[in-house]
């Protein structure tokens, strides 16, 4: 019997007195959140809505698996914290996207859940008063109505996701998502990632191992069951056919940056040994940059020299970008936040971001020639 059943025993059937509680000894509170499909018919996604996300998807598995010669470009905050300046950085960057769309296809990063490495600040979903109040359901709806608000601007969406019970609530609006470098080796979220939707990059490991990310993208396009939700929000068996859009995301590790010439190469022949399609992002913040962001251009760069070199494997981008550059303490009262400026990974700011995204543009002029 639960324990939730031994409370309801009637009270002339004595429990014994010497019996241990043995569940639920540290959890303080149980909230219960609305099912997924009472978030959809409260935010429903719009008829164009679902048909730009199937079309940015298809355009996205286009540039990771064909030979369009487009380049993927996933860049914006590296977290969104502030809705309005989230909102100020989108319309930016949407019509920088127009601009550019002929060689550059851009990918906004709307991220709300964030892996700590011990404590801090966990995302929009998870906390997203900023004030430790951890109201998830509002979390969950505010995601779901900024996700609405970026495809609107004609912008495709992408985002790690990290809890497996987050894609049930958004999903259906991501373009394009990552694994990031902490689970790519968690089993969990290679069966999630075999259900998705849409493309997705695996990282390879924090310690720069590319073996993990081989396995979790061979691991993900395989049939897999699994425990999770359904939309109603009931415990379940989802089964899933495998995905077949995965892909390997370069982003360094302990021993340091993996975008040269010889890791692309290296990573080339790892990808063809184990029967995967030679399709390399590179992601030019985190080890790849040594955590400075101020670095990611001169990734980026090194990145279009290859292009230009004859390099026909490395795809697309990503770069972590905002308003303003670098990043500030948190937590801290949100009064004295800057506007615009990342709590979480430092990120250049947007007259960097749109200069370099120019740069690209006429970089890659030489292939379409």
């Amino acid at each position: 019997m639960t324990e939730a059943g031994l409370a309801r025993r009637a009270p002339e059937t004595p429990i014994c007195p010497f019996m241990q509680r043995t569940s639920d000894i540290n959890v303080v509170e149980t909230r219960r959140l609305p099912s997924p499909v009472a978030f959809i018919d409260e935010l429903p996604k719009s008829d164009a809505q679902a048909d730009f996300v199937t079309r940015s998807r298809r355009e996205i598995h286009r540039l990771i698996f064909t030979d369009d010669r487009r380049f993927l470009l996933i860049v914006g905050p590296c977290s969104i914290h502030d809705l309005e300046a989230g909102r100020d950085y989108a319309r930016r960057l949407a019509a920088l996207s127009r601009e550019v769309s002929d060689r550059v296809m851009i990918v906004m990063r709307v991220y709300f859940e964030k892996p700590r490495t011990t404590v801090g600040w966990k995302g929009l979903i998870m906390d997203p008063h900023l004030d430790g109040s951890h109201d998830i359901a509002t979390g969950l709806r505010t995601a779901r109505a900024f996700l609405r608000e970026v495809l609107d601007l004609g912008l495709p969406t992408a985002t790690e996701l990290l809890d497996p019970i987050t894609p049930q609530y958004i999903a259906d609006l991501i373009c394009w998502s990552a694994i990031g470098a902490r689970t790519t080796e968690s089993q969990t979220h290679r069966q999630m990632a075999s259900g998705l939707s849409m493309p997705l990059g695996f990282k390879n490991g924090t310690d720069g191992s590319l073996q993990s990310a081989i396995n979790a993208i061979k691991a993900a396009a395989q049939p897999q069951t699994f425990l999770g939700i359904n939309v109603d929000g009931a415990a379940s068996a989802i089964v899933t056919r495998g995905n077949p859009d995965c892909h390997v995301v370069l982003r360094g590790g302990a021993a340091g940056a993996n975008y040269s010439p010889a890791h692309i190469a290296q990573t080339e022949a790892l990808l063809a040994k184990a029967g995967l399609t030679k399709a390399i992002l590179v992601d030019c913040s985190h080890d790849n940059s040594a955590k400075k962001p101020e670095l990611q251009p001169d990734v980026l760069r090194a990145l279009m020299a290859q292009i230009a070199a004859g390099n026909a494997s490395i795809m697309g981008a990503m770069i972590e970008s905002n308003l303003g550059a670098g990043n500030q303490p948190f937590p801290q009262p949100k009064e004295k936040l800057r506007y615009g400026v990342s709590i979480t990974d430092g990120c250049i700011d947007w007259p960097t971001t749109e200069a370099l995204v120019r740069e690209l543009h006429a970089a890659l002029a030489p292939r379409f020639r």
